[in-house]
């Protein structure tokens, strides 16, 4: 029996009409390069889709939730699947330009997934002929899942299962990794039984993560205690602090990742993780000073990180395996080099803090606290809005293959995506990246962001304004020296005669 994990569940505890914690990806797909120059339609993209299910387990489950939420819910076969209602058909309303299809993608991200059925689906587009840096004939392919199914890797792992490597059809992982297995349906009594045992094993377990991580808890704590006094800081409040509600705003934008390579070689240690968090700090630092809204403190982020052992294959598994740090974006500070070089600093020393306590205590105290507990701290923290207290917003990075991906013969062409929100943060800033390209995709709410044009343009500037400042300036140009001025003046002469013969003889 498959049942979800405590970190899973907690994003199905935390959900409400405001706040849906589901992901949205996005792929983009120019159809001339299907060969033979044929065009792909839907059925060719559900026959696609139909190829794949074996290869991922979250395709075909769904959930069972235990009565009065005594225990963790369980993923079981779905024995009714319909792949039809899973992957749906539409396009783009004019004037079927960028700003549309952002509007369009915010409102499919806005409504909620399907709970009774396994927690994802797909929106086919078609129509985006007046975006003028896409093929005509582009379509896109937006992917809802929920999180209490997938985090950022898994998303990605979700979506290898689908890509092909060249426009002949060869899957991106064999289907020999496959690890499709049988998920049957607990019967009442397992599930009490199992119930029982999980809360009675909670408090010694609780007891046991604790003793064994006592050494790392306190090197934590004697690094929270000797950290530099401009860490130690409030959180300040801004619009994005406030209630979300179900009408969200979406936009998104391309840079080259190569600009943002060069501009990390320009800080010792630095990371792209370092360069999008000075990209964000920077952007937010022009966009509320406009409003006349910029507090005099940092603000600061909520980065999740991957807490996947390198050497450890789950791929196709699913689930959630994150931990995070908060990491000061020093909006207060208008140099963008000086900006990269404080967060870099702190977030280096926020990893160093964590290391031993976030991604192994957090983690295991997580596994031996009971659902109901989980349920009512959920509820509690949505409905105080506690959030706030800890973090402004949202900061993802999530890289992405660096290869060219196909589906249906298609090549994708662009990668992007929704996050969900909570009540107290209503800004998501998601980065993920693909072949050569990096992302900034922005989700928040109509009342917290109407302008969202204006905040990507803040986010267009702060790159070009961290391109300027840290990347090496070009060489002057060498100025031509006096003698060849000379020879150049004697040759237009001779012509200047030559002219005049010519017009003479005429």
């Amino acid at each position: 029996m498959d049942q979800l994990s405590p970190q899973d569940a907690q994003f199905l505890y935390m959900e409400s009409e405001g706040s849906r914690t589901h992901l949205t990806s996005i792929s983009i797909f120019d159809q001339s390069t299907v060969p033979n120059g044929e065009i792909v339609r839907f059925k060719d993209i559900l026959d696609h889709v139909d190829s794949r299910l074996h290869m991922s387990p979250l395709f075909k489950r769904r959930l069972v939730r235990v009565p009065l939420e005594l225990d963790f819910p369980y993923w079981v076969d779905d024995e009714h699947f319909d792949l039809e209602y899973h992957v749906r058909h539409g396009r783009l309303p004019e004037p079927a330009d960028w700003r549309q299809f952002c509007i369009h993608m915010a409102r499919y991200h806005s409504r909620p997934l399907d709970m009774d059925r396994p927690l994802w689906e797909m929106y086919v587009v078609e129509g985006l002929d007046n975006v003028d840096w896409l093929p005509k004939g582009s379509y896109a392919i937006a992917t809802k899942i929920h999180h209490a199914a997938a985090d950022g890797k898994a998303l990605v792992d979700f979506f290898a299962a689908l890509a092909d490597i060249d426009n002949k059809g060869t899957p991106a992982v064999p289907s020999s990794m496959a690890k499709l297995r049988r998920s049957p349906e607990p019967t009442m009594l397992e599930m009490g039984v199992r119930a029982a045992w999980h809360t009675v094993r909670s408090p010694i377990g609780m007891t046991d993560a604790v003793m064994r991580s006592l050494p790392s808890v306190y090197r934590a704590a004697q690094n929270l205690l000797s950290s530099r006094d401009d860490d130690k800081q409030r959180v300040p409040n801004t619009r994005f602090n406030g209630s979300v509600s179900p009408h969200k705003m979406f936009g998104a934008r391309a840079f080259r990742l190569d600009d943002f390579k060069a501009i990390r070689a320009a800080v010792p240690d630095c990371t792209i993780n370092d360069v999008v968090l000075a990209v964000c700090g920077g952007a937010l630092r022009k966009y509320l000073d406009k409003h006349e809204e910029l507090p005099g403190k940092s603000l600061l982020a909520w980065v999740p990180i991957n807490a996947r052992q390198a050497n450890v294959d789950d791929t196709g598994t699913g689930g959630n395996n994150v931990t995070s740090m908060t990491a000061p974006i020093y909006t207060q500070v208008a140099d963008p080099v000086e900006r990269l070089q404080l967060i870099q600093a702190a977030t280096k020393r926020s990893k160093a803090a964590r290391a031993g306590v976030s991604a192994r205590l957090m983690t295991d105290l997580s596994q031996h606290v009971p659902a109901a507990t989980q349920v009512l701290a959920g509820r509690l923290v949505l409905r105080a809005g506690m959030a706030s207290r800890a973090c402004n917003l949202f900061i993802s990075n999530v890289p992405g293959p660096q290869l060219p991906l196909y589906m249906t013969g298609a090549l994708q062409v662009g990668a992007y995506g929704l996050a969900p929100l909570v009540h107290g943060m209503g800004l998501f800033i998601a980065t993920p990246s693909y072949n050569g390209e990096i992302t900034f995709n922005v989700t928040s709410t109509r009342e917290l962001l109407p302008d969202v044009e204006f905040f990507m343009d803040c986010i267009t500037a702060e790159v070009d304004a961290l391109k300027k400042a840290a990347l090496p300036k070009p060489r002057p140009k060498a100025k031509a020296k006096p003698k060849a001025a000379k020879k150049k003046k004697k040759t237009a002469r001779k012509k200047k005669v030559a002219k005049k013969k010519t017009a003479a003889s005429a």
